[in-house]
């Protein structure tokens, strides 16, 4: 009988062990787990616009700074003296836009100068023929008269060389139309060129518009000489010192965006089945084992990088040995975004924790948009 009980206690233990047992594998099924979690957080690379010497560092290692503080400034010097030798030069542009738009109404009034000279030529060959049929006609009334001796011979030489007179007068109006006919053409010509080498009238000017824009781009490099934050965040990493030389388009130091936070947790492929983006997660520092942080998931990646394949040595496929009874599961990178921070948690980039995501919590699909800055 004691043999029974004893028996039957050891059954009841190992049922509610078992039980147990089964219990927290079903919460780890249901609530996957990983202690593969990280810290992660946009790092902006500052970088000058300008080349020079730093001749004012305003900020030290580690330091928070607010967006628009400044972090150096380059030597401004060389800059503000471009930004005179531009202006000097938009200035004489534009004096001579003036004298080339001053040619142009000067060639305009010598077309129409030469427009005139040809409207007289015309009139005065009209009045040359005029006069020459006049004259032509008074000079064969005399010469019919003269038989008759009606008139002298005389008025008939009068005539005559009233009618030649007038004949070279018009050959003269008709030279002098054709001058003023190549004139005006020539003028014409002049007008297009001196439009041409103006350009564009008022401020759509190209040359205007050039010596503007030459302005306003070393306007912008003396203000590029002073390098501020773009956002709230650490200076980190700092090894800049004063007379340093700041190369444009190379990157000087780190800036660690604080309002960009969130968690990468590496989950195995079999574990998130369930889980989509939404789902609530619990978050443990290492640093702060004692102080969770509440978040959710935001998204869960589609896909990791081949190791087995890639190229390796002398173009060959590099494949990883593997125990063939033994089939690893990968991991599958899950964005975590952080929604309460508690107090005295400082987080640092690249950070270790754990994350627990509660599945069947989410209220959205995998394209729930996420907040961009911790709430």
């Amino acid at each position: 009988m004691k043999l029974s009980r004893n028996h039957l206690l050891t059954a009841a233990v190992v049922t509610v062990a078992a039980l147990v047992v089964l219990l927290k594998y079903w919460d780890y099924v249901v609530n996957p787990w990983t202690r593969d979690g990280q810290v992660r957080a946009e790092v902006i690379q500052i970088t000058p616009r300008v080349t020079g010497p730093i001749v004012r560092l305003a900020v030290k290692d580690n330091q928070f700074v607010k967006a628009g503080d400044l972090l150096f400034e380059i030597d401004p010097r060389t800059f503000a003296v471009s930004l005179d030798q531009a202006r000097a030069q938009y200035d004489k542009t534009g004096d001579s836009y003036l004298a080339q738009e001053k040619q142009v109404e000067a060639v305009a009034a010598q077309i129409d100068v030469a427009r005139g000279s040809v409207l007289q030529a015309q009139s005065a060959i009209t009045e040359a023929t005029a006069t020459i049929a006049k004259n032509k006609a008074e000079l064969q009334r005399q010469q019919e008269l003269l038989p008759q001796r009606a008139t002298s011979q005389k008025s008939v030489d009068s005539a005559r060389a009233n009618y030649e007179v007038v004949v070279e007068k018009r050959k003269g109006a008709v030279a002098s139309l054709a001058q003023a006919r190549a004139t005006l053409i020539q003028a014409e010509a002049d007008l297009a060129e001196a439009k041409a080498n103006l350009g564009a009238p008022g401020e759509a000017n190209a040359s205007v518009r050039e010596a503007r824009a030459n302005v306003q781009q070393a306007e912008l490099n003396l203000e590029f000489t002073q390098v501020r934050a773009p956002v709230d965040g650490y200076i980190t990493n700092l090894n800049l010192r004063l007379g340093s030389q700041a190369v444009a388009n190379q990157p000087a130091l780190a800036l660690v965006d604080v309002n960009s936070y969130w968690i990468d947790g590496f989950f195995r492929e079999n574990t998130i089945e369930r889980m989509v983006a939404g789902d609530k997660a619990i978050i443990t520092l290492m640093a702060y084992p004692d102080k969770p942080v509440e978040g959710y998931v935001d998204s869960l990646g589609w896909g990791i990088a081949q190791q087995d394949g890639s190229t390796g040595f002398e173009l060959l496929p590099n494949i990883s040995p593997t125990f063939e009874w033994i089939r690893l599961a990968q991991r599958v990178p899950v964005r975590i975004h952080m929604t309460k921070i508690p107090e005295g948690v400082a987080l640092r980039v690249g950070t270790s924790c754990s994350v627990l995501v509660m599945t069947g919590t989410g209220q959205g699909g995998e394209d729930t948009p996420a907040p961009s800055a911790l709430q």
